[in-house]
């Protein structure tokens, strides 16, 4: 069983955003580009944000920033982490959003923008899942002693199998269903952002950045505080639930106008007179003057 579920879950990870881009693409009309432009936004992100945790962590190690007291370790992580993870993606959004897509205003745009956004990071992590599958799967029979390694690494990569092939089957498939409502959050997340460019508002930037924040720390709470797998998720999926009521608040109520290029005139026939040409002229211009003032 476990040979299937492991596969299927890097599987779903990968197919999710691409089956959500598609459905995007027919029922909104939005373009591959936006998702293009998302997932641009992500990597950039993470171009920053990761250095930034590696910096951080060395400081802390070496003395250079002063740590919190014990006791208040686990509640500085999760404000800590959350609020360099809502800065460092939701700045990148804004930024992609402003300067790379500035005909994209709309709702349906920021959704598909969302899921190229939170669709990197789920083919990243998919691929990742079927990396460690398939290394797992040529070691499960293998003889440890033939690989080289030390005493103590062969114990630990002997404990780290015994507990990747005893796992409970609906434990392997919660990646994929973590992704799930990962995209969940991205989409609202996605949608703030570019409600901060249509509307000139700073504050739904914040809010993006604090909507994050609370979701990223409250995992790393829950995480720190011994929660289970099953009540981790359902916490992530509280959260995504949220985040699915926010997109259809936000959803305007009217139809979207969509911009479209005129459609060019093509003129046949023998060119008109200078006597037509001189009356159509003049029947333009009173009508501009009939018209500009109201």
């Amino acid at each position: 069983m476990l040979y299937i579920t492991y596969l299927v879950d890097g599987l779903v990870m990968i197919a999710l955003p691409i089956v959500l881009g598609l459905f995007l693409s027919r029922k909104l009309g939005t373009k591959w580009s936006l998702f293009a432009l998302g997932a641009a936004s992500f990597f950039v992100s993470q171009v920053v944000h990761i250095p930034l945790l590696y910096g951080l962590t060395a400081l802390f190690k070496n003395g250079v920033l002063q740590a919190p007291p014990p006791a208040w370790q686990l509640l500085f992580n999760a404000v800590l982490l959350g609020l360099l993870a809502g800065l460092c993606e939701e700045l990148a959004r804004y930024f992609f959003l402003r300067y790379g897509a500035k005909s994209a205003r709309t709702w349906r745009e920021a959704l598909m923008f969302g899921a190229g956004h939170g669709g990197l990071e789920a083919i990243i992590f998919g691929g990742l899942v079927l990396v460690s599958y398939v290394n797992m799967v040529a070691l499960r029979n293998a003889n440890l002693t033939t690989l080289g390694l030390s005493a103590d690494q062969q114990a630990a990569l002997a404990k780290q199998l015994a507990a990747y092939w005893s796992a409970p089957w609906y434990i392997t498939l919660l990646g994929a269903v973590e992704r799930l409502f990962a995209l969940c959050m991205h989409l609202s997340l996605s949608v703030m952002v570019m409600r901060a460019l249509s509307r000139h508002n700073l504050l739904w930037l914040g809010a993006a950045i604090l909507w994050h924040a609370l979701a990223d720390g409250a995992t790393v709470l829950g995480q720190g505080a011994g929660l289970g797998a099953l009540r981790l998720e359902a916490m992530v999926g509280a959260f995504a639930l949220g985040s699915l009521v926010m997109i259809f608040a936000m959803r305007p109520r009217q139809p979207e106008a969509v911009v479209e290029a005129a459609p060019e005139v093509i003129v046949t026939g023998a060119p008109p007179s200078p006597r037509d040409a001189a009356r159509a002229e003049s029947d333009q211009q009173q009508a501009i003057d009939q018209t500009k003032y109201l």
